[in-house]
């Protein structure tokens, strides 16, 4: 597998290019691989595939995280659309605690973002019908299953729709804002 690593202003958030063999007949691309990413300095465990379909342009989903000891790391990849991805950094001791960094991860761009243990992950959809696949280091645990108000004004993150625009689940609109957020990590 042959792929490239960049790392983001936060450097523990990272972008992932896979190489992608296209011909007449389509293309072929390997995802993922334990042994490609352990070579380059990603060692993970990944339990759990979660696919995501987004029917609206506009759509926010996050910001999302689990606490230990469910934690997880996620490897998150678009094979439809396209998305605004956001990680915000919640490590307490880390001196980005409270920032962000964000990419846009597209099916055209056949890229991906890795958002490790101790990061609020959300996305906004850019496209309509958009599918977002991600790998997880650690099961789904609802009692551990929580979150960030995407539009804190404390995060500063500049997502491309209004608050009236987006799309967001009841659960989404009602997460606590950063200041009002325990140590989780």
């Amino acid at each position: 597998m042959s792929l490239t690593v960049e790392s983001l202003a936060i450097p523990d958030v990272k972008i992932i290019r896979p190489k992608k063999h296209g011909d007449a007949r389509g293309f072929f691309s390997e995802t993922y691989s334990k042994k490609a990413f352990a070579d380059v300095g990603i060692a993970l465990d990944f339990v759990q595939d979660n696919h995501a379909f987004s029917a609206t342009k506009g759509t926010v989903r996050g910001l999302h995280f689990q606490s230990a000891p469910f934690a997880q790391d996620k490897l998150v990849r678009v094979v439809r659309g396209a998305i605004l991805d956001v990680a915000v950094d919640l490590r307490r001791t880390s001196p980005t605690y409270g920032k962000h960094v964000s990419a846009v991860i597209s099916a055209d761009e056949w890229n991906q973002i890795l958002v490790p243990v101790g990061f609020a992950h959300g996305l906004l959809t850019l496209e309509p019908d958009t599918e977002v696949l991600y790998k997880v280091t650690n099961y789904y645990a609802p009692q551990h299953d929580l979150g960030l108000l995407w539009n804190d004004p404390a995060l500063g993150i500049a997502w491309p729709v209004s608050e009236a625009g987006a799309v967001l689940s009841a659960k989404d609109k009602a997460q606590p804002r950063l200041a009002d957020l325990p140590a989780y990590f």
